[in-house]
């Protein structure tokens, strides 16, 4: 594997040179393109198959969106990269027996939504919509919709969310970026061409978008949930999420890994969101 990613590399670096647009071109798409987390609509899991099903337009995407009826306390369901709304069955089982509404979606590319594209701009716009429509009070993200939770509700300051549950989630872009410049061994041409991209597309430096910038005046209540041994995403990341929320619960695990599966910390988890 490491092997084929440092000869992609190299071809792409060989390309920056002779083509450099189609060469980034290319980078962008496989750091934006999932290559899993797709869900057929005749195949769906069970868990979803009882979930009421709507899906929402957000301007040219087809948001997939699954609604459990319960009582007026809406909690909103934001999954991670390479991913689908079908990882959450086993917190989902603790969140309906409080009797609240769980809504939770498909992110960009992902599950049964459209688009073959997934950025955390684009997962905010559908959290957005979502939120417009559900006007749920409380938001769990894991890993990538994490952060894509917290940015937001820095985009979206007015927001009717009281409490944010992060699960394995990052906190800077660059460190996601470095890591995959790093894994292909991409030269400084198409690092350049990356910062030059985000900022003309979203307005915004790679350096600038920071989850622990977006948090740090925010007056949600947070629960941070890392395990010490993510591979995926580094503990440091949440150290740096916790560091700049003023009002936050963090919770440290062993051996759960990035995915964070566990019935102890599913029972935290809904504790937090029933306490007062």
């Amino acid at each position: 594997m490491a092997l084929l990613a440092k000869s992609i590399g190299l071809y792409i670096n060989i390309l920056s040179y002779l083509a450099p647009k189609k060469a980034f071109n290319l980078a962008y798409k496989l750091f934006s393109n999932p290559r899993a987390g797709k869900l057929k609509a005749e195949d769906l899991p069970q868990i979803l198959q009882i979930a009421h099903k709507e899906t929402i337009q957000d301007n040219e995407h087809a948001i997939q969106t699954y609604l459990w009826k319960g009582n007026d306390t809406v909690i909103l369901l934001a999954h991670g990269w390479e991913s689908n709304t079908a990882r959450w069955e086993k917190l989902l089982h603790h969140l309906l027996e409080t009797g609240n509404t769980i809504v939770a979606l498909d992110a960009p590319a992902h599950g049964l939504s459209s688009g073959k594209e997934f950025n955390v701009p684009i997962y905010a716009s559908f959290i957005h919509s979502i939120v417009k429509k559900h006007h749920p009070k409380h938001i769990i993200g894991h890993s990538m919709g994490g952060i894509a939770a917290i940015y937001y509700q820095h985009l979206y300051p007015n927001h009717p969310l009281e409490k944010m549950v992060l699960l394995g989630a990052p906190s800077d872009f660059s460190i996601i970026l470095d890591n995959y410049l790093n894994m292909l061994s991409l030269n400084n041409k198409i690092k350049n061409a990356f910062h030059d991209y985000i900022s003309e597309r979203f307005q915004i430096t790679i350096s600038e978008f920071s989850g622990k910038k977006f948090i740090q005046n925010s007056k949600l209540q947070g629960f941070i949930a890392h395990d010490i041994h993510d591979k995926i995403v580094l503990y440091t990341e949440a150290e740096k999420l916790a560091s700049s929320w003023n009002h936050h619960t963090f919770v440290s695990t062993t051996g759960l890994g990035h995915s964070l599966h566990d019935v102890e910390l599913n029972q935290k988890i809904v504790a937090f969101l029933l306490e007062a």
